[in-house]
């Protein structure tokens, strides 16, 4: 939520150092984190006045960039009025951060670079600055303009905030070294004891010994041990194929761990499993009174343009593999597949929603599961989860590595950032599934393309 812009980060206006970095922001950066002008520490920040014309025709709009354009420009108008200066010459902000309108750009390009396209504006502004002297930076998240940007020879950076490394991400399982008569007291006594290492709470560890025994369980971090898994039957007909799946309906099925995410590439099962323990913990044991099921609104490859209908029938089409998966459940469950379904679809006990419109909800008591979550930001995500109300389980699924929002990347969205941010926290807990299972096909697929 954006602040008192008025009482905080404003500071009385002077004459800054010249020798200061100016970054130049593109629109799709405060799109992105609309506190971005505030993370430049003390450094000029300039704002293209082509931005404030692209920020300007999203501002009605009702999703997120609608919010976050709104939110860019109160924070503007705070520091205009309240600042010593003006956004034309530079008003100081807090960490001594220097925010301006760059109204004018380079008329006489050198380049064959048309003024009708937005980003070659931009360009051409940041170019500007550059031939008068200043250390120019062009901070962008479209790969393209930066490109560009630093083909005129500008130096071009993607906004390194809200991000986490992919490759280095957080498992959520760890593999340790034990003895037979360890594991062996582990399945009697119900505990072991771990190496020292540096376990995060709720990891959970594959036991192995040199004589090929084996455990898996999960380190609890309020009395440093490993303990087991809960022992669960098979969950509306679904059953793990391997430790990794049972590891994850362990996480989906813990009350004391109200939000978990789930990585894996297709195939892997995380839908699917975090459905069939949605239903248990609602149809079967009533512990949540509904389940949420929202997915983004992003298409994979060329739109097919708007859908007729209500929003109920608009939705069907983009929850279709939620409806996929239900269909398979009832059917592995062992009644009429087509009852089953109507069932559980006339109980209200679960419901479909688009991200855009659990804004401003509030969720209490609800098995709330948010499917592709890797096309979201790291704001629309921190939107989603302050949404859960008291006695709510969140679940994030996805993979980072397909991702058709074309301002993210495995780095930079929402899903890889919430698991660097709540890793450390014991009522969260996550875990990769590596290992597809949805087909011989799929799998072998998954490798090899």
């Amino acid at each position: 939520m954006i602040q008192d812009y008025q009482k905080i980060y404003l500071l009385p206006y002077k004459e800054l150092p010249v020798k200061k970095k100016t970054f130049v922001l593109d629109t799709n950066v405060l799109l992105y984190d609309p506190e971005s002008l505030l993370k430049f520490g003390r450094h000029h920040v300039v704002i293209p006045v082509t931005v404030l014309e692209e920020l300007d025709k999203m501002k009605r709009l009702p999703s997120d960039l609608g919010k976050n354009s709104r939110a860019i420009f109160r924070m503007l108008d705070t520091f205009s009025k309240e600042g010593k200066g003006d956004l034309h010459h530079g008003v100081t902000i807090k960490e001594g951060t220097t925010v301006r309108v760059q109204l004018e750009i380079k008329t006489d390009f050198p380049y064959n670079f048309t003024l009708e396209v937005n980003d070659n504006r931009i360009i051409m502004a940041a170019f500007l600055l550059h031939e008068k002297g200043d250390d120019v930076v062009f901070v962008s998240k479209d790969f393209a303009a930066r490109i560009k940007a630093e083909a005129v020879g500008l130096v071009a950076q993607d906004y390194q905030n809200l991000k986490f490394a992919y490759d280095s991400i957080y498992k959520g399982i760890r593999r340790i070294e034990a003895s037979k008569h360890e594991i062996d007291l582990f399945y009697k006594d119900n505990v072991l004891t771990p190496p020292k290492q540096d376990f995060r709470p709720n990891e959970y560890c594959i036991v192995t010994s040199a004589e090929h025994s084996s455990a898996v369980g999960k380190y609890d971090g309020d009395k440093a041990v490993v303990e087991p898994l809960l022992k669960v039957p098979n969950i509306w007909g679904v059953k793990p194929r391997n430790v990794e799946q049972r590891c994850a309906i362990d996480l989906l099925l813990r009350d004391d761990i109200k939000l978990a995410t789930l990585i894996g590439q297709a195939g892997t099962g995380k839908t699917l499993l975090a459905l069939a323990c949605g239903l248990r913990k609602v149809f079967d044991e009533g512990l949540y009174s509904r389940i949420l099921v929202s997915r983004p609104v992003i298409p994979l490859g060329r739109d097919i343009g708007y859908l007729p209908g209500t929003k109920e029938e608009k939705l069907f089409n983009w929850m279709q593999p939620i409806y996929d998966n239900l269909e398979f459940l009832c059917n592995s469950s062992g009644n009429e597949a087509h009852e089953t379904l109507r069932w559980v679809m006339e109980s209200k006990k679960i419901e479909m929603e688009a991200v855009t419109y659990i804004r401003g909800r509030s969720l209490p008591k609800m098995y709330i599961i948010i499917d592709e979550a890797q096309n979201l930001t790291p704001h629309e995500v921190k939107t989603i989860i302050s949404r859960a109300g008291d006695g709510t389980k969140v679940i994030l699924t996805g993979d980072p590595t397909q991702i058709d929002n074309p301002y993210l990347d495995k780095d930079s969205n929402g899903l890889t950032y919430a698991i660097g941010k709540f890793s450390d926290h014991k009522i969260y807990g996550h875990v990769f599934l590596e290992k597809t299972e949805r087909s011989q096909l799929a799998a072998l697929a998954a490798t090899i393309l």
